[in-house]
């Protein structure tokens, strides 16, 4: 396929950028619930999306028919939107290459569909092993393997291969009228081999005894208070309140609480910020982004001081920048937009014991649950999954209900203590309607004072 005849066929009448995004996508999915296989699904999607930016403005079209003469329709008729003649331009594209690597030991794609089958049931039996409490148990399994080539008129062809794993279990619980659920999950860009770090039957008891803990657990206070957010609790907070503010798009359509701050002290000095694609095996890691970009670490935050933000090439563009390799879409028939990868905030110095015997009174966070943020004002909420209060420096007695409500430069302001640990938890991000697997990152931290909202 010559993709530079493409390419040169969308930029024949103006527009200064043009790249060809071509998918071949064999996705697995697996659900159980109540202890019946409920869906095994399995399928190939192919298809091709074409982007031409002209004065910034992006004009998108794709199709799942990937001859020639198919996508040379298509450059027309993205081509029609731009005003004007194009220059004759030479486009010779070389292929890139990345020191980058994430080594699949065991392909998903070459493990029987009876294997992956026995595994659900395994976790599902493994759950309602725990207690007789658990009333509800559901499996999901996923596996994809994605393949995608990107084109671009700068000259770049980049090909990547990722293979999304993932296994998640959600159990409810109940005792009586009360009802709890616990949830938990393991995933990344990685083969089957990602069973032997994290065994199914541990990710299923772990979901299983949060939710039967917590129909013990006391309501949870309400009002001003330290917490400790251990590393397990997942990055939900430098996802939430971080993350998404310091997405360019965001920034510069002045919806993000972070913008004209660069270079400016906007968090603790004790917290810095990356985004790291390159990480080993982790869900939001690639070789290269969805527009060719080479995977990269970038620091967002350094020592509480506001570094930069994460770039697409559009909205490189338009800063004068250059793309940090941010540039994600769901799929070939979406265009392109800042989004995060695996984002972290790096281990400090602290013991994690020390941390928590360190705070007389408070809030201990096991586990985060979901969250939303204001990017505009930086203000959030979150759920907590897991939580036990703090007495004399200890982790009493569990408590269910809590929400932490805060605002996330406040909230970074007031970390005085962070760990040496880190723990990872993974997701898939919503943005624009698209899910992109992401995985976040945190030690463990000491917020002095944020508001916990409590049940009544």
């Amino acid at each position: 396929m010559d993709y530079s005849k493409i390419l040169k066929a969308a930029l024949s009448r103006g527009g200064e950028y043009a790249d060809l995004y071509v998918e071949h996508t064999v996705p697995t999915a697996i659900a159980l619930e109540d202890g019946k296989v409920e869906k095994v699904i399995s399928g190939v999607e192919i298809g091709a999306g074409l982007r031409v930016i002209t004065g910034f403005m992006t004009i998108y079209a794709y199709t799942n028919d990937l001859a020639e003469a198919a996508l040379l329709n298509l450059a027309s008729e993205v081509s029609r939107a731009c005003d004007g003649r194009g220059e004759d331009i030479t486009i010779d594209l070389r292929e890139k290459h990345t020191p980058v690597a994430h080594s699949i030991i065991e392909p998903p794609e070459g493990v029987a569909v009876e294997r992956k089958l026995a595994l659900v049931r395994e976790a599902d039996m493994a759950a309602r092993a725990v207690s007789g409490k658990v009333s509800q148990v559901a499996v999901q399994y996923r596996d994809t393997l994605q393949r995608v080539t990107i084109a671009c008129s700068d000259g770049t062809l980049a090909r990547d291969e990722r293979y999304y794993l993932v296994a998640a279990i959600n159990v409810v619980a109940k005792d009586g009228s009360i009802v709890q659920t616990g949830y938990d999950a393991a995933g990344g860009n990685i083969g089957f081999e990602l069973f032997n770090e994290f065994p199914v039957i541990s990710i299923a008891e772990k979901a299983a005894r949060r939710a039967v803990l917590m129909l013990s657990a006391r309501p949870a206070p309400g009002g001003r208070m330290p917490v400790v957010l251990s590393s397990e609790a997942g990055g939900t907070m430098v996802h939430e309140a971080i993350g998404h503010g310091l997405e360019a798009d965001l920034s510069q359509n002045g919806l993000s609480v972070y913008t004209g701050k660069v270079g400016r002290q906007v968090g603790s000095p004790l917290v810095t910020v990356v985004d790291d694609a390159t990480l080993p095996n982790r869900r939001g890691s690639f070789k290269f982004d969805d527009e060719g970009i080479e995977a990269q670490r970038t620091v967002l935050m350094e020592k509480g001081i506001l570094k930069g933000f994460m770039y697409d090439r559009l909205t490189a563009m338009k800063d004068n920048a250059s793309s940090t390799g941010n540039g994600r879409r769901e799929s070939y028939m979406a265009r392109p937009i800042p989004r995060m990868t695996n984002t972290m905030i790096l281990p400090g110095t602290s013991e994690p014991s020390e941390i928590l015997r360190s705070c007389d009174k408070g809030l201990l966070v096991k586990k985060m649950g979901g969250g939303q943020v204001n990017t505009v004002n930086g203000d959030f909420v979150f759920e907590v999954s897991e939580g036990y209060i703090i007495e004399k420096g200890e982790a009493s007695e569990p408590v269910r209900g809590a929400t932490l409500v805060g605002n996330g430069p406040q909230a970074l302001s007031s970390i005085t203590m962070v760990g040496s640990d880190l723990g990872f938890g993974i997701g898939t991000c919503g943005k624009d309607g698209q899910g992109a697997p992401v995985s976040d990152a945190q030690p463990t931290l000491l917020i002095t004072d944020i508001v916990v909202g409590g049940m009544h």
